[in-house]
C-alpha cells in the first residue's frame, strides 16, 4: 500500500513556489488560448474530416472494409490506450514539454501521409497520430485549468477552447467534401500541419514552463502503465467487436474477458505499489468521482443517440446521407451556439449544480428519443437538441470539477481520466446499441428492402436500446449527484483542505 509518508510528500509538492502568475482575463492569455484551441480543433476536426474521404481512400489504396474501419479505429484505440500513461508522464516531466513534443510528432506524422501508398501504411500513420493526440489532448485541459486561478475564468477558457473545436466538428465534413472536389485525400490530413504549428507557437510563447514544485518525482510505474494501457485498449476493442461480428461470435468474449482481467490486475498493482501510475484513492475524492460519472453518462448517452439516430434516418426512414446529415443539424447548432450559455449558467447556479443539470439533460434527450423517436422527426430533433444542450455544458464543467478535486501535481492525469472516461463510455454506448440491434433484428440490416417484420424488429430494437442506455446513463448521473452532495456536505476540516488545494 502507499505509505503515509509518500502521500505527505505528494501533498507538499502541490504548493507552488513564488507569487501567482495567473492572467486576470482571457485577453491577457490570448496567445496561450489560441494554441490550446488549435489542439482541441485538431481533435474534433481530424476524424470528422477523414470520414468523408474513406470511400476515396478505399478506392485509391484498394482497402477492404475492415482496413478502412481500422484507419479510424487505430487512432481511437491508441489515443485512448495511451492517455493515462502519457498523462502520468506529463505530471512528472512537465505538461508543456510533453505537449510541445506531441505537437512536433503530430506535424511530422501528418506530413508523412503525402507518401502513403497502402492501407497498412496509413493505419500505421494513424496509430502514431493517436500517440501524438494522447500527448496533447489531455494536456490542453490541464494547461487551460492551470493557466487561471479563478474558476469563472477557467470555465470561460474551456468554453472558448471547446467552441473552436466544435466549430471544426461542424464544418469538417462539408469542408472535407469541398477539398476532395479538387485535391487528393492526403490534403485532409496535411491540414494538421499548420494547426500543429499554430498550437506549438501559441503554447511555446503563451504558457510558461512548469515549475519544479508543481511536478512530482515519483518513478514511472512501468508495470502499471502497461496494464492500464492494455485494459483501455481491450475495453475499446471489445465493444467494436460486439458490433462488427456480433455477440454470437467467439471473438468479442475473450477480448472482454481480457479487459476485465487486465483491469483487475491494474487495480491490484496500483493499490500495492509504492509509486502508482494512478493513485486509486484519488478516484474516491467526491469531485473527481462525480465529474467522471457525469462525463461517462454524457459520453454513453451521446454516442448511443448518435448511433441509433443515424441508423434510423437512413435505414428505417430511407433518408439519403445528405438529408440525414441535415437531420443532425439541431445537435450541431446547439453544440456550437450553446457556448454562450455555459458561463451565465455556471455563474447563476455554480459548477456543481451546472454539472448535475447538464448531465441530466443529456440523459433526458436519450430518454425522449427512446420513448418517442419512432413517432416522427420532431421528437428526434427535440432529443438531439436536449442532448446537445446538456453535452455543451457538461463537457466543460465535469472536467473542471475533476481538476478542482485533484492535487495540482496530478492535473494532467486527471484530464486524461476525463478523456478516457469519454472514450470508453462512447465505445460502450455504441456497443450496447449495436448488440441489442443485432439480437432483435433478423437478417441483413444493410439490405435495401425490409419486410414488415424486420421494420417492426428494428423499431423495437431502437426503442429498447434507447431506454436501456437511458437507464444506465441515469444511474451514472445518480451516482454523480450522490458524490457531489458528499463534496457539498464535507466536514469543515476536509472542506478547508479542499479549498487550500484548489487555491494552490
Amino acid at each position: 500500500m502507499n505509505s503515509g509518508h509518500h502521500r505527505d510528500v505528494a501533498e507538499n509538492l502541490e504548493k507552488p513556489a513564488g507569487p501567482s502568475r495567473s492572467p486576470r482575463s482571457l485577453r491577457d492569455a490570448w496567445t496561450a488560448l489560441a494554441g490550446l484551441s488549435a489542439v482541441f480543433l485538431f481533435e474534433m476536426l481530424d476524424n470528422s474530416i477523414l470520414n468523408v474521404a474513406l470511400p476515396t481512400i478505399g478506392r485509391e489504396l484498394s482497402a477492404s472494409a475492415t482496413a478502412l474501419q481500422w484507419v479510424t479505429s487505430a487512432y481511437a484505440v491508441v489515443f485512448g490506450g495511451f492517455m493515462l500513461a502519457l498523462g502520468a508522464l506529463a505530471d512528472r516531466v512537465g505538461r508543456r514539454k510533453v505537449m510541445l513534443v506531441g505537437l512536433v510528432l503530430l506535424g511530422v506524422t501528418s506530413l508523412t501521409t503525402a507518401f502513403v501508398t497502402s492501407a497498412g501504411q496509413l493505419i500505421a500513420v494513424r496509430s502514431v497520430m493517436g500517440v501524438a493526440a494522447a500527448m496533447t489532448t489531455p494536456g490542453s485541459l490541464a494547461l487551460a485549468f492551470r493557466l487561471f486561478d479563478d474558476d469563472g475564468l477557467r470555465v470561460r477558457a474551456a468554453t472558448l477552447i471547446s467552441t473552436v473545436g466544435l466549430v471544426g466538428l461542424g464544418i469538417g465534413p462539408t469542408a472535407g467534401g469541398f477539398v476532395l472536389a479538387f485535391a487528393p485525400w492526403q490534403a485532409l490530413l496535411l491540414v494538421n500541419v499548420p494547426i500543429a504549428a499554430l498550437a506549438f507557437v501559441g503554447i511555446r510563447r503563451g504558457i510558461p514552463d512548469d515549475q519544479a514544485a508543481e511536478l512530482h518525482r515519483d518513478p514511472i510505474d512501468a508495470v502499471g502503465a502497461l496494464l492500464g494501457t492494455a485494459t483501455i485498449v481491450f475495453v475499446l476493442i471489445a465493444p467494436a467487436l460486439f458490433v462488427e461480428v456480433g455477440p454470437e461470435s467467439y471473438l468479442p468474449w475473450p477480448t472482454a474477458a481480457a479487459a476485465i482481467a487486465t483491469g483487475v490486475l491494474f487495480v491490484i498493482r496500483e493499490r500495492s505499489t509504492r509509486c502508482p501510475l494512478l493513485d486509486i484513492e484519488l478516484l474516491s475524492r467526491p469531485l473527481v468521482s462525480s465529474g467522471l460519472a457525469f462525463k461517462g453518462a454524457a459520453g454513453l448517452a451521446t454516442a448511443g443517440l448518435g448511433y441509433l439516430v443515424t441508423l434510423q434516418l437512413q435505414l428505417d426512414w430511407g433518408w439519403t446521407p445528405a438529408r440525414a446529415a441535415l437531420g443532425m443539424l439541431p445537435q450541431v447548432v446547439v453544440l456550437i451556439a450553446g457556448g454562450a450559455v455555459v458561463g451565465p449558467l455556471v455563474e447563476r447556479v455554480g459548477l456543481d449544480k451546472a454539472a448535475r443539470l447538464s448531465a441530466a439533460a443529456v440523459v433526458c434527450g436519450l430518454a425522449v428519443y427512446g420513448a418517442l423517436g419512432r413517432f416522427g422527426y420532431p421528437w428526434v430533433a427535440i432529443a438531439l437538441a436536449l442532448n446537445a444542450a446538456g453535452m455543451r455544458v457538461v463537457g466543460v464543467v465535469a472536467g473542471t470539477n475533476v481538476m478542482r478535486g485533484l492535487p495540482r501535481n496530478r492535473t494532467t492525469i486527471g484530464a486524461a481520466l476525463v478523456d478516457t472516461a469519454g472514450e470508453v463510455t462512447t465505445a460502450i454506448g455504441v456497443a450496447v446499441g449495436g448488440t441489442i440491434l443485432a439480437t432483435l433484428f433478423t437478417g441483413d440490416i444493410a439490405t435495401s428492402r425490409w419486410s414488415a417484420d424486420q421494420t417492426a424488429q428494428f423499431r423495437a430494437a431502437v426503442t429498447s436500446a434507447g431506454l436501456v442506455l437511458s437507464v444506465v446513463a441515469a444511474a451514472l448521473v445518480g451516482w454523480g449527484i450522490v458524490r457531489a452532495r458528499v463534496a457539498d456536505q464535507a466536514t469543515p476540516s476536509s472542506a478547508a483542505v479542499a479549498r487550500t488545494e484548489n487555491a494552490e
